[in-house]
């Protein structure tokens, strides 16, 4: 990589890493260009030859964190086969209850992104992984089976941001515990396998 290209690469990682530690205290709103440039020391310009605008920025965090996400399912995953969905969804819970993480992409991501947006964000970042799990689980094959399936993977996906809102919320560790025994209940009773239609 040339001097040229490394400037830009560590401008725009510095720009990320900034932006996040703001998001993550102040919240986006709160968060002003002006706040971001001074933290980071780099000119509007260098804002804005890396991104459209702040919800542009906003949108690297959360891919970043995401991806952090990821990693936390994988790690927990390893290695592992019977009980991979179970520790992939207790890891995810874990992970994004964080207070910083649970703000970005919780709270603030749905408003600032756009419902379709963010939807769009969590679908490749991991509901499509708990949807493709389910329908695993439950030896989902029939046109009935896998909407049972679909259907019991929008609902998990619901609760479990709930949740992990709310054991964010609440901060504290009987909060956590709650939340990971809730989400294992959910699990025991979806994956089931699918019962034959009467």
């Amino acid at each position: 990589m040339g001097k040229k290209a490394q400037q830009a690469a560590d401008s725009r990682a510095r720009l990320i890493a900034q932006a996040r530690a703001l998001f993550q205290t102040q919240g986006y709103s709160a968060t002003s260009t002006e706040t971001l440039l001074a933290a980071t020391g780099l000119t509007r310009g260098a804002l804005y030859h890396h991104f459209r605008d702040k919800k542009d920025l906003f949108q690297a965090v959360c891919e970043q964190m995401h991806g952090e996400l990821a990693q936390a399912i994988e790690a927990a995953t390893a290695d592992v086969t019977d009980d991979s969905l179970r520790l992939g969804s207790l890891a995810w819970m874990a992970a994004v209850g964080e207070p910083g993480r649970c703000r970005v992409l919780l709270i603030d991501a749905p408003a600032v992104l756009g419902e379709a947006q963010w939807e769009a964000l969590d679908a490749r970042h991991g509901y499509a992984a708990l949807q493709q799990g389910l329908r695993e689980m439950r030896q989902a094959h029939t046109a009935t089976g896998l909407l049972q399936s679909d259907a019991l993977a929008a609902a998990l996906n619901g609760a479990m941001n709930q949740l992990a809102r709310w054991s964010a919320e609440q901060g504290t560790e009987a909060a956590r515990h709650e939340a990971a025994r809730v989400i294992e209940q959910l699990l025991a009773v979806a994956t089931q396998k699918q019962e034959k239609a009467p």
